[in-house]
């Protein structure tokens, strides 16, 4: 990073969601309300996987780490977030901001990769259920969770690094919640054409493509699903597979809007309100698609409800 930014700025400011003074409370109180779902929904689903042995299988050690990863990024966002509604001045330090930027796009890659995995997880379960357990053996399952932190990390500081080698000297109020990549090019007085190229042939050549797979991995899965003779067994995979598609879609069309529209279409409003459902709403969301519809996770529930009321 360039000594330079530190003399230029110091500190940014986040202008939030709205500078309405009379929706900072009201918007604390639903944010808050997110916040606290959000870790017990993903708190919840990392204990009971933790501690029923019924489910240390890959699907639910991938499904662990997914809660791990939504907790982490509401850890990133909430708080900042929920304070600065009640703050008169919204300010975050120039480290501060780095840092949370380079944690939210950890994170991010993580979620995105990890859906992938999780795809090819089912895909391997449903196309060879006999060869499963060996396919996906714990040492494939551990090399693939740590492949995809190290890429979150390798992509993160590359991102973080290049953003930061910018100068910010005209402004320091950052139009956004977070600290964000796409307000912190509108800010910056460097020239961001090469910041913007990478971004998007990133994102087109990386998530895009891991998208595409994920769907085409999807319909090799539904045409196998349908040759099951046994109708509980079709309903059963049909079950297992819709919530986790259901979280693909969610996350990486809110991704792909974000971040593959042209420069001429964006909004930072429009921004902040997308950003809003894979920051905040998507890690809440997450664990109710994956406990409400999930038979195994609820089954695993009551016992665990059994044995506490048993030890009363």
């Amino acid at each position: 990073m360039e000594k330079g930014n530190h003399s230029e700025v110091t500190e940014f400011i986040l202008s939030g969601l709205t500078d309405r003074p009379e929706l900072q409370v009201p918007l604390f109180v639903v944010f808050l309300l997110i916040y606290v779902i959000t870790l017990v929904g993903n708190g919840g689903m990392i204990l009971i996987i933790t501690i029923d042995p019924q489910l240390h299988t890959p699907m639910y050690f991938f499904l662990r780490n997914l809660s791990f990863c939504d907790l982490c990024i509401s850890l990133i966002i909430s708080p900042k977030m929920l304070l600065n509604f009640l703050a008169e001045r919204k300010s975050i330090s120039y480290t501060s901001c780095a840092v949370q930027l380079y944690l939210s796009i950890v994170f991010a890659d993580v979620e995105c990769l990890l859906l992938a995995v999780m795809a090819y997880d089912r895909y391997v379960a449903i196309s060879n259920p006999l060869l499963y357990t060996v396919t996906m053996s714990r040492q494939l399952c551990n090399q693939l969770v740590v492949g995809v932190y190290s890429v979150g990390i390798v992509d993160s500081m590359i991102y973080t690094c290049c953003t930061f080698r910018l100068s910010f000297c005209s402004s320091n109020i950052v139009n956004h919640f977070f600290c964000d990549i796409p307000p912190l090019l509108a800010l910056s007085c460097s020239d961001t054409r090469i910041n913007e190229i990478m971004m998007f042939a990133f994102m087109l050549c990386f998530t895009v493509s891991i998208f595409v797979t994920i769907l085409l991995s999807y319909v090799y899965i539904t045409s196998t699903i349908l040759q099951i003779l046994s109708a509980e067994g079709r309903r059963k995979a049909f079950s297992t597979c819709s919530f986790h598609l259901t979280s693909v879609v969610l996350f990486y069309g809110t991704q792909l809007f974000m971040y593959l529209r042209p420069t001429s279409s964006f909004s930072m409003d429009t921004d902040k309100i997308v950003s809003v459902f894979y920051t905040l709403v998507i890690p809440m969301w997450n664990p109710l698609i994956y406990s409400l519809r999930n038979t195994e996770v609820k089954d695993s529930q009551k016992r665990l409800m059994r044995k506490r009321k048993s030890r009363w």
